[in-house]
């Protein structure tokens, strides 16, 4: 399995940006799929996750409201629309897929991810 994350770079803040995630080498309509960041200086976080069944999704409280994480599966994309970023919000963004159906309480938890993604770049200028 492959992850391919793309869609990163310059955004003015108040602006929109998508990010994408290429997932190859299986079907992944049943496992879980999320976003995190590493911002300079920092620890990995949590950004938003999908699960099944029912796509429930999961938001840190940071991005609520402002970020949604959706699927396509038969594209099997994965898509991160930013809305609104803020300066905080420049991070690398990894995607991230789960070997195995995972609960929706624990799409947080990176441990519960086995496939990630190389990471794409998001700057926000203020």
């Amino acid at each position: 399995v492959q992850l391919q994350a793309s869609g990163g770079g310059l955004v003015r803040a108040g602006d929109s940006l998508r990010l994408s995630c290429a997932v190859s080498g299986r079907t992944y309509d049943n496992l879980a799929a999320a976003w995190f960041r590493r911002a300079p200086g920092k620890e990995r976080e949590f950004v938003a996750s999908i699960a099944w069944p029912g796509r429930s999704t999961l938001y840190a409280d940071s991005v609520k409201g402002r970020f949604t994480i959706s699927k396509d599966t038969p594209t099997n994309m994965v898509y991160l629309q930013m809305s609104s970023p803020k300066p905080e919000d420049t991070a690398v963004y990894y995607c991230a897929v789960s070997e195995i159906p995972i609960p929706a309480t624990d799409t947080a938890d990176p441990q519960m991810y086995y496939y990630w993604g190389q990471g794409t770049l998001v700057t926000v200028s203020s």
